[in-house]
């Protein structure tokens, strides 16, 4: 709590800057300065103890033919560096504008592109002609924001306030820019924590993580960090390697800002921000064909993925099961479900190393859609091949836009044998703490005591109150479609001539044959008939007389449409070729778990209560060519739903008593 302070008084502190925005920038552009300078300091403050010595090689070697970029870098001991003569402390007051472009313009080019995302160009010049050009740039060089004094995982908070501050200014999702820090933390634990014996056994193993959602990069410095903490233990640690991919330029850049500071032990050089690619990852994978150890994600919340389609529909269509989304698609209104498919063909294959995942989803994606339909497919094709090891529910209110539940799933190609063809159900969702100070929708947090108790529910992989195992196919049902005979008499009646006006056949005829057919009708008014009599009345009538036309079949169905009444008691109707006629307004469909005989279940359940329904043969699944459509769900409350008795007429009585006893005080007091 007390460090969620300091990292909240050092945003205010620099949002601050905001009061000498006002008046010449609109509210909705604060963001768009504070974020980039933010960066451009932090960036200033890492290379100050290298930067004369850069300055002095650069000049030194500057027309020597050798590859400056290289030798900078290892003068910086960084992946990037800067060869201006100015810093934000020394660009003067006359010409700010001009000295910090060409501050900025002598970054090297992994660092001057984080600018060119913010368009910082315009930004400059306009501040400049505002005249807040040199203040805030003196402002910003009085922060120390090098790691030393401001560690990265509290630069993430600072990113993160700042993001949703600038994200609510401009009235956009917060969901869509950052994940709180407690799931962030949370779904590392249970994505990494079970290898770590596998990374004590072998010194020095590298492995790759990989988010294609990755915004500020929160997931990829996590995991990046739970390793290194295996520092302290092992004589050689472990080595996580970052890949990710960012749809929007302003929070991308903040990624690229935050692996610019990162080296790896194994490959010190190595610039991780090349790992961090821009673009949409639906409709174009920046790392086709790449496969990863680690894979995590927090992809935006019932997110349209309409501007993907194209792509999407196409590689469905062409590559099937070769590419990522072989099963059926969703419904364009939410492409949540898309990801849980891009994270599997991410998997690195099981002869080197096999993949885990870790996705944080809403609870849509474990029930939506029926038996057949896209969302109900792709769960089919997860735990028909496996794939999904265990989904934990989440706290409400723990996310900054949205109170709504929420849930990890874990996935895998790699099970241990006990998991294998099992799911195990995690109920987490009381494990949290209220904040003191809501911040949006977020109203509470999960501590690290409890994530402990999560992680360690996970990995003891026991049935208890709060977690259940399931055989996969315990989600799985056949939807059965279920068919009643026809049972119909014929009533030639008054309300069947009202009904026989709107018929469309009825209308072709002349008035005079509708004169004529009414004749014939009324000759039986109020009597009742079995359901075939009106087709030979008709028939036999328009033998006899001319007048009335012919008795058509769209005719004679429209006679049946208006005087034909549904009798239970009256025999089932049958076809010319004696096959029983179905009740449309009868058929229903039944949900058959797999592993129940449908002949069974319809004997149990069906039958008792409708003893004429019979199945559909003919209704059967495009897979297995069997009888009925697999469907599967994830039903949480179907297995952790607790009966709470109502409260005693007592104890409601006895509150109701007190409630007017004191409306009564209060009212006592008005009229004093």
């Amino acid at each position: 709590m007390l460090q969620r302070a300091k990292d909240a008084s050092l945003t205010d502190f620099i949002w601050k800057n905001a009061d000498d925005l006002w008046g010449d920038f609109k509210h909705t552009d604060f963001g768009k300065v504070i974020l980039p300078f933010t960066l451009l300091r932090r960036l200033e403050c890492v290379l100050e103890p290298t930067r004369d010595q850069v300055q002095s090689t650069y000049t030194s070697m500057a027309n020597q033919g050798i590859d400056l970029d290289v030798v900078l870098r290892q003068v910086t001991g960084y992946p990037f560096y800067n060869t201006s003569n100015y810093t934000l402390a020394t660009l003067g007051g006359s010409r700010t504008r001009q000295n910090l472009e060409d501050y900025i313009a002598n970054f090297s080019d992994n660092a001057r592109v984080i600018f060119e995302q913010f368009d910082f160009a315009n930004t400059i010049a306009r501040m400049e002609k505002q005249g807040v050009l040199y203040k805030i740039c003196q402002n910003f060089a009085g922060f120390d924001l090098h790691p030393d004094a401001v560690p990265e995982r509290v630069m993430s908070n600072i990113y993160e306030h700042l993001i949703r501050r600038f994200g609510a200014e401009v009235n956009e999702a917060a969901e869509d820019f950052m994940t709180p820090r407690d799931v962030v933390h949370l779904a590392i634990e249970l994505l990494l924590d079970p290898d770590d014996e596998m990374f004590v056994n072998t010194p020095g193993l590298i492995r790759t993580l990989y988010d294609p959602t990755c915004g500020t990069g929160g997931f990829l410095s996590d995991g990046m960090e739970h390793v290194q903490n295996l520092r302290d233990r092992y004589s050689i640690a472990p080595t996580v390697v970052p890949y990710g991919q960012e749809l929007e330029p302003e929070t991308h850049a903040v990624c690229l800002a935050g692996m610019l500071l990162k080296t790896l032990t194994s490959d010190p050089g190595r610039d991780l921000s090349k790992n961090i690619k821009l673009g949409s990852t639906l409709s174009n994978d920046q790392w086709d064909g790449e496969r990863f150890h680690y894979c995590i994600s927090n992809p935006p919340f019932g997110k349209k993925w309409e501007k993907d389609q194209a792509a999407v529909v196409s590689e469905h269509s062409e590559k099937k099961f070769e590419g990522r989304f072989g099963p059926k698609l969703p419904r364009v209104s939410d492409g949540s479900m898309l990801f849980l498919l891009h994270l599997i063909s991410k998997f690195e294959t099981p002869e080197n190393g096999g993949g885990r995942a870790a996705i944080v989803l809403s609870g849509s994606p474990l029930f939506n859609g029926n038996a057949g339909q896209g969302e109900s497919e792709i769960r089919r094709y997860l735990l028909e091949n496996d794939f999904v090891d265990a989904i934990i529910a989440l706290p409400t209110e723990i996310f900054f836009r949205t109170g709504i539940g929420t849930y990890i799933w874990l996935l895998s190609n790699r099970k241990p044998e006990a998991r294998r063809g099992k799911v195990q159900l995690l109920n987490a969702t009381d494990l949290c703490t209220p904040m003191r100070k809501a911040e949006g929708n977020k109203r509470r947090e999960i501590s690290a005591d409890q994530m402990r108790q999560i992680v360690g529910a996970y990995a003891a992989y026991e049935s208890t109150k709060s977690s259940r195992i399931f055989d996969y196919q315990e989600f799985g049902y056949r939807r059965v479609k279920v068919l009643r005979p026809l049972r119909m008499k014929i009533v030639i009646n008054e309300q069947g001539f009202s009904k026989l006006a709107d018929d469309r056949a009825w209308g072709k005829l002349t008035s005079d044959q509708q004169e004529a057919w009414k004749g014939v009708l009324l000759q039986h008014a109020g009597e009742e008939h079995e359901y075939s009599w009106v087709e030979a009345l008709a028939k036999a009538a328009a033998r006899q007389n001319a007048a009335l036309g012919k008795a058509s079949k769209p005719l004679t169905k429209a006679f049946v449409t208006a005087f034909g009444v549904r009798d239970p008691d009256a025999d089932p109707v049958q076809d010319e070729n004696g096959v029983i006629v179905t009740d449309d307004q009868l058929t229903d469909f039944e949900n058959v778990p797999l592993g129940t005989e449908i002949d069974d279940y319809m004997a149990a359940e069906v039958l008792p209560h409708a003893p004429d329904a019979f199945v559909d043969q003919s209704f059967r699944d495009e897979q297995d060519g069997k009888v009925g459509v697999v469907g599967y769900e994830i039903n949480f409350n179907r297995y952790f739903y607790e009966y709470q008795p109502p409260r005693s007429l007592h104890d409601i009585d006895a509150d109701l008593k007190a409630v007017e006893a004191e409306i009564a005080g209060m009212l006592a007091e008005v009229t004093e």
